[in-house]
């Protein structure tokens, strides 16, 4: 038993040395690409002209954060919501949701901003930028959602449906034991891409004078014209959101990971 132990803690140690090596391989080839660019191209960054501007980027950053994460939660129960009304048997419900999934889908989401903004919010006495902003992210994101959902649950299989209905399960117990399970290993992957999408959008909230990280950067820019200097940040900052959203959704989907 012991001789099995220290073999398997052999092989977790060769694997644990073989993925640090790769994770080494793996960054250093970006950088070193990028290093062998900026020696190409002679270019000095000099920081200190962006440095004094730390606190208006920070301050952006964290309106970035907010804006994204209460867009992502409003957006996903909007979503589900839309989703499901799109299995109604209401037709009157299906066409509206449909609709709705088309039109949001069909338009830019900077023509959505200035007409929900300009036209929409004003006609109904809305001002809070910061609230119109969220709104409009979620209802820009929760067709995309609603869209996913859908084919998640249409994915699963008529004959699972009948053979539950045979067996005597109720509409719920099918929803939270049959398709559930299935639907939710299904959609991870392309969920994760909407919700890596949707923070990235937050940056055209800036045409509505909300200053979040990209706009804090186009000011920073503009005093500095250290154009470098000011976007490299901003594309760091947007990585340090996106990337625990992916290791999250692969956790979940390896939590999911059985046959269906």
């Amino acid at each position: 038993m012991k001789y099995f132990e220290l073999i398997r803690g052999e092989q977790d140690k060769i694997s644990l040395q073989a993925y640090g090596f790769n994770l080494l391989f793996s960054a250093l080839l970006p950088a070193t690409f990028i290093f062998w660019i900026f020696s190409v191209l002679e270019y000095d960054l000099l920081w200190g002209n962006v440095w004094n501007y730390r606190i208006s980027f920070f301050k952006g950053y964290l309106m970035t954060i907010f804006l994204s994460f209460a867009a992502l939660i409003l957006s996903t129960i909007l979503g589900i919501f839309v989703g499901l009304i799109q299995q109604s048997k209401i037709i009157a419900l299906r066409m509206l949701a449909r609709g709705y999934v088309e039109f949001i889908r069909g338009t830019p989401i900077l023509v959505q901003i200035l007409i929900f903004y300009y036209v929409i919010a004003n006609a109904i006495g809305l001002d809070n930028r910061i609230f119109v902003g969220i709104c409009i992210m979620s209802i820009f994101s929760s067709a995309y959602i609603a869209e996913i959902i859908r084919s998640g649950i249409e994915s699963v299989s008529q004959s699972q449906w009948e053979t539950a209905i045979s067996l005597g399960f109720t509409k719920i117990q099918i929803y939270r034991l049959i398709i559930l399970p299935q639907v939710v290993k299904r959609i991870l992957p392309p969920l994760t891409g909407q919700f890596a999408a949707l923070i990235k959008d937050s940056s055209l909230l800036s045409v509505i004078a909300i200053k979040e990280v990209t706009m804090a950067a186009r000011e920073i820019n503009a005093a500095t014209f250290s154009t470098l200097e000011s976007y490299l940040p901003l594309a760091l900052a947007y990585l340090l959101l996106t990337i625990p959203i992916s290791m999250m959704t692969r956790r979940l989907e390896k939590s999911y990971n059985y046959e269906s």
